[in-house]
């Protein structure tokens, strides 16, 4: 397979594996990558599993067309690619070895041979020639094992990703990349979401052309997608709306209640219900849509004074992976001596950000009215956000949206006729409540001040705690009159026809201009309310959470200068000019302060 005019596919296809490091069910097999780079010197990147060992030297063979390669680059010692080390060295002795210090102690333990005499050791920064092509080498340290290297060919601009962007499944077979590649990403590297980050940033540096993997297929185009993807997962984001049902029954009575909760979960507009049976269901399935969707419902029995087994291993896989962000409902079922949920909730303990449910189902035996009232009260609880956004289903009038405002963050949006645009705030106040009036103050030089002062209608989204800093920059640090700051976001229109944000928002309400007060450099707008719904209990977001608990914490090691409180931008100087202007968030002089 040719990917660039140098750059070869010389990987194989497995479809004898049945189970992906003995637990992970491949229906479509896997593919171990390798790649051949041709120019006045050859590199080989990565081997594959031992049982193609043949078929691999033929492709190399027959890429080579009678040259020999001068490198063999090894970025990952898993075995599945670097089980042939020492057979392609004996087919080509003259080669040399090229990989991280880590991996070379691990070829001694796995091969007993460190190839001291016939190796190049790189580490982050460093960069090998091989004519018209220059490989620069990026350390990854647990993604997912602490000596992974990834290699970046500055030329054709192909990023050698190592595991990172690979799926289950062979090449030969036509599959959905995401569901598979999600799969792969939280059973195998979700745990260290922070490690998956840091290399994302690393990345984000690069102009990257080609993505090749170590397991599944080239990435040729609409690469933002794929890393958008990696983004969410890496940082436990919500990639879908929806709720996950996992449970166990014994005798039927549990599955029953369950059955009841995602009929009224489905009535009560919930977008998409998954229902797993924790002892039939591939765990690896479950556990990727617990972590793709952002309500999770846990229903078991208790067992031997614990909960069932399935249940067990289902937490433990969870919390192994560093489960977070989201909200979790417990039902628990007993004869004599419930004690499900509260064994479930304490396997939890050590995860960050969770919320659970002020409602817990607590049947005995078998449903009766009272587990049934409770059913209904869970399902009220955990849809209370879907009922709000839609249209037929919402409370319009729920002036307690009032309440959420402080002195918060928010997102105003507005529309100039063509396009629809988005504003961080942080002057959102309510001035009189006979009648309800609410002031937004927004600065001259942000286009969404010239929308509203044309249009003269307005959304204010209450920003709540579980809003990421990926909701500032996109919001932010970018100008609506160049940017779609709604690309790739769900479509909900309030009555005004304004969009408001399908998450991340504990209330909005519907803004009517009704005077303005001219303030220099801002202007300060006098509304009526004229729609407002509440969609969650979540606490609002204020500036002195974002500053402590969002907004990561700048650069600014070995640097003189100021820094920008809200967006963390750098200046660099000794003096801090009186007309600064943020280039980030368009803050001035009165948001800096000095680097200490």
């Amino acid at each position: 397979m040719k990917i660039t005019n140098d750059i070869r596919y010389v990987g194989v296809n497995d479809h004898q594996v049945d189970l992906f490091e003995g637990q992970y069910v491949v229906p479509n097999g896997m593919a171990y990558n390798s790649y051949v780079i041709l120019d006045e010197k050859v590199a080989v990147m990565d081997t594959v599993d031992r049982n193609f060992t043949h078929q691999w030297l033929d492709n190399i063979q027959n890429t080579l067309g009678g040259r020999k390669p001068d490198y063999l680059v090894i970025q990952h010692m898993e075995p599945d690619h670097s089980a042939n080390i020492a057979n392609f060295l004996k087919v080509y002795p003259e080669a040399t070895v090229v990989s991280s210090a880590k991996a070379f102690t691990m070829m001694k333990q796995f091969f007993g041979d460190d190839y001291a005499d016939r190796r190049v050791v790189v580490g982050e920064g460093d960069t090998l020639s091989l004519g018209k092509h220059t490989l620069a080498f990026v350390t990854a340290p647990m993604v997912h094992w602490p000596e992974v290297i990834v290699t970046y060919d500055v030329t054709d601009k192909v990023l050698f990703s190592a595991d990172g962007f690979g799926k289950f499944g062979a090449l030969d077979v036509e599959e959905d990349w995401a569901c598979e590649a999600r799969r792969y990403y939280i059973g195998i590297v979700g745990k260290y979401g922070p490690q998956v980050q840091a290399l994302l940033k690393k990345a984000a540096g690069l102009d990257i052309s080609i993505i090749c993997p170590l397991h599944g297929p080239i990435l040729t185009e609409n690469l933002g997608y794929y890393i958008n993807l990696y983004d969410i997962w890496s940082s436990y984001r919500v990639e879908s709306e929806g709720i996950v049902v996992a449970y166990t029954s014994v005798y039927g009575h549990t599955k029953a209640a369950v059955e009841l909760l995602v009929e009224k979960l489905k009535a009560k507009g919930c977008p998409k219900v998954v229902v797993h049976d924790l002892a039939r269901t591939d765990m690896a399935e479950a556990v990727e849509d617990a972590f793709r969707y952002g309500k999770l419902v846990l229903a078991t029995t208790t067992y031997n004074a614990d909960i069932f087994p399935f249940m067990k291993e289902f937490i433990h896989h969870l919390t192994e992976r560093n489960y977070q962000n989201r909200t979790i409902a417990l039902m628990e079922n007993g004869t004599w001596a419930p004690l499900a949920a509260k064994v479930m909730r304490g396997m939890f303990d050590g995860c960050k950000n969770l919320t659970f449910t002020d409602t817990t189902v607590r049947i005995l035996s078998a449903l009766n009215d009272d587990s049934k009232s409770q059913i209904e009260a869970l399902a009220d609880e955990l849809c209370k956000d879907y009922l709000a956004q839609h249209d037929d289903t919402a409370n319009k009038n729920d002036l307690s949206a009032l309440f959420n405002i402080g002195y918060g963050l928010y997102v105003v949006t507005s529309n100039d006729g063509q396009k629809d645009n988005g504003l961080i705030v942080n002057t959102v106040s309510q001035v009189t409540n006979t009648p309800n009036r609410v002031a937004v103050t927004i600065n001259k030089a942000n286009y969404s001040y010239h929308v509203i002062k044309q249009t003269g209608i307005l959304n204010v989204n209450c920003l709540d705690v579980s809003a990421p800093f990926s909701v500032f920059q996109t919001y932010g640090f970018q100008s609506g009159r160049t940017a779609d700051k709604f690309a790739g976001v769900e479509e909900l229109r309030s009555d005004n026809g304004l969009r408001f944000l399908p998450r991340y928002i504990n209330s909005f309400m519907s803004l009517k201009v009704e005077s303005f007060v001219d303030l220099d450099t801002h202007g300060m707008f006098i509304c009526s309310v004229t729609e407002a719904r509440v969609m969650s209990d979540k606490e609002t977001m204020t500036y002195t959470y974002y500053q402590n608990n969002v907004k990561p914490k700048p650069a600014t090691e070995g640097k003189k200068g100021f820094v920008c409180k809200v967006c963390g931008w750098v200046y660099e100087g000794d003096t801090l000019p009186d007309d600064i202007v943020c280039p980030l968030c368009k803050h001035g002089a009165a948001d800096f302060e000095p680097i200490q």
